[in-house]
């Protein structure tokens, strides 16, 4: 017969583990909870001029974990877009002007955050012919270039269309969190620096990634 005191004891272990696992997962989660808050609902710290900064996706959701094939080979891990905040841009993998403008914007705005600038990685969504591998080696050799190929359908329909215009075809970048939400977009003609604005705030408010 099993001693009532020995089941009593097992219980309080679990309890004291659950309860470990629940505060370890505090740790990472409730920061970022608390900048998205700090960020959009609170007005007086809300970015102004909405021209300028990202449209928000309202509610944030997540991006599937995907493995999905690099240029020039190897595959992402299925977790590529956590940990870190990620810039993406969805363009056509020839990568003409619209397309070498966002990498350079993005990149700029990577090296303007200075010591938080590990916290950001960018991301090439590469459509169609892909790629120029001298231009993206040369002048982004930080850039994450993936192929997109069926397996990327997920992603692509993860993201938010805007009148009839397709992600293919927007010219977007998308900003996703360490958690893998995607939460804001910006339009082709959105300025870099409230891109940078926009991310200098949520990199001071939120302690991961």
């Amino acid at each position: 017969m099993t001693d009532p005191s020995r089941l009593d004891s097992a219980d309080r272990v679990r309890r004291r583990r659950r309860r470990t696992v629940l505060g370890i997962g505090a740790i990472f989660f409730v920061p970022l909870a608390v900048a998205l808050y700090l960020f959009y609902g609170l007005p007086g710290l809300r970015p102004v001029g909405t021209v300028n900064h990202g449209e928000l996706v309202d509610p944030p959701h997540p991006v599937p974990a995907l493995s999905l094939p690099l240029f020039p080979v190897g595959r992402t891990r299925p977790d590529f877009l956590e940990r870190r905040w990620t810039l993406l841009y969805v363009g056509t993998g020839v990568c003409g002007e619209r397309c070498r403008a966002a990498l350079y914007e993005t990149r700029q705005i990577r090296i303007a955050l200075g010591q938080d600038t590990n916290r950001v990685q960018r991301v090439f969504l590469a459509t169609g012919p892909c790629c120029d591998a001298h231009f993206l080696r040369s002048e982004h050799p930080d850039l994450i270039t993936v192929r997109v190929t069926a397996a990327a359908a997920p992603l692509l329909a993860a993201l938010p269309r805007y009148g009839a215009t397709s992600p293919l075809r927007a010219g977007r970048v998308y900003l996703i969190d360490p958690l893998g939400n995607l939460m804001m977009s910006y339009p082709p003609n959105a300025a870099p620096k409230g891109m940078l604005e926009d991310l200098q705030r949520l990199l001071q408010l939120s302690t991961i990634g």
